[in-house]
């Protein structure tokens, strides 16, 4: 009583030998009922471990197992089948309950898009963009959220 949300246990044991993100069984599986969408964390006691659980959230309409996301900056890690590593934190969405059951998963709902990206050093980021066959120079904001150019 008195805990936000639900733990999520590995549901066999695991060997992460990369840095890269691995997905993770739990044999826990969607939807969660009654309208609920939920935030899946990791416990503050796996970041201690060296173990890092990329947050998601998963939609009131998701229909599979629940994976969990998670990858260590110091390979290899061994994860015991059993070990409770991340929580559910459910919510009721304010947009409702969606539009019937989805099958997808990571990334379902729609492709991240990335427009332009550069790697921001010493120098000022400058860019070239072209519209409408008419060049444009300019420097970056990288403290702005967007940038428009007219």
């Amino acid at each position: 009583s008195g805990s936000a949300g639900l733990d999520l246990a590995t549901a066999q044991s695991v060997t992460l030998h990369t840095t890269a993100v691995a997905l993770i069984p739990t044999r826990v599986f969607g939807p969660l009922g009654g309208g609920r969408s939920a935030l899946l964390l990791g416990r503050s006691s796996t970041t201690k471990m060296g173990l890092f659980v990329l947050p998601g959230v998963i939609d009131a309409d998701f229909c599979r197992e629940i994976q969990i996301m998670a990858w260590t900056p110091v390979p290899p890690c061994y994860i015991p089948a059993g070990q409770k590593i991340a929580q559910l934190i459910p919510f009721v969405s304010a947009t409702g309950k969606g539009g019937g059951d989805r099958n997808g998963g990571f990334g379902s709902t729609g492709s991240p898009l990335t427009f332009w990206t550069k790697a921001v050093t010493w120098q000022q980021p400058m860019l070239i963009c072209q519209i409408n066959d008419q060049n444009f120079h300019g420097l970056v904001d990288t403290g702005a959220d967007i940038t428009i150019a007219r």
